[in-house]
This record gives structure tokens, sequence and C-alpha cells, in this order.
């Protein structure tokens, strides 16, 4: 089995990594762990692209920690671009099995206005996608 696993530049969400250590565990997956820069385009950024995609890497690389530290091996990408589409690109790549993704962190205003990378890649993508909500999140 393989896993691949988003992880947010803008929050931690280390209750993501602790379902992923429990699935990886119970299934013997591969894990790659991999954040996306978020730059569509370079010149409307409102600084290089290597401050976001440092951003994300410190993110991919903390969460990857996370898994290592429980005993796993992760592998960790930093993809440019929109989340959606890097995630659905390092997931074909990989050829994984499944995708998993934290709930969305933005105000429902912003998510309605922006849109919401867990829902649009259930929306898009053709392989199962897990996403884990905090775990004080009221049901």
């Amino acid at each position: 089995m393989r896993i691949v696993v988003a992880a947010n530049p803008d929050a931690e969400q280390p209750w993501v990594a602790d379902a992923v250590i429990g699935l990886a565990k119970q299934t013997g997956a591969v894990v790659s762990v991999m954040a996306a820069d978020e730059v569509e385009l370079e010149r409307l950024a409102g600084a290089p692209r290597s401050v976001f995609a440092d951003k994300a890497r410190v993110a991919a690389e903390a969460l990857a920690r996370r898994l290592t530290d429980a005993g796993l091996e992760a592998s960790v990408s930093v993809l440019p671009g929109r989340p959606v589409p890097a995630i659905l690109e390092l997931a074909e790549r990989e050829r994984a099995d499944l995708i998993v993704v934290g709930s969305s962190s933005r105000p429902v205003v912003a998510e309605r206005l922006l849109g919401s990378v867990p829902l649009d890649l259930v929306k898009k993508s053709s392989r199962p996608v897990l996403v884990i909500t905090h775990p004080s999140h009221p049901s």
C-alpha cells in the first residue's frame, strides 16, 4: 500500500500525521509526505517562490519527522503550484492507493471564496481520499 499525505504549509496538523501512523502501521504502507508551495504565477506572488517553497518544506518535514519518530519511513516532496493539482500529480506518480489530507483550516467564508483543498480532492481524485478532521472538531 502507498499513502500520499499532504502537509499544510499554513497550519500544523499533528493529528493528520497520527492518523497516517496508525494506517501505515496497520497496513505496512509506504508513505510519501508532500506540500505544495501554493504559487500559481511567481510574477504575481508577494515574495519569491523560494519563500513559499521553504515554508512548504518546513511543513512537510515536520509531518515526516513525526512519522519517522514513530518508526516509519517517509519520503518528502515539495511541488510547485496549487495544492490540488500538485497532490494529484504526486499521487499519480507514486501510484498511491490513498491520499490523506487534513480538513480545511480556513474560515467558512474564505472556503467559499477560495475553495477547499479536501473537498476539491474528493471531487477530482480517481483515488480514495481520506480527510482527517481535528480531534476536537464537533461531530
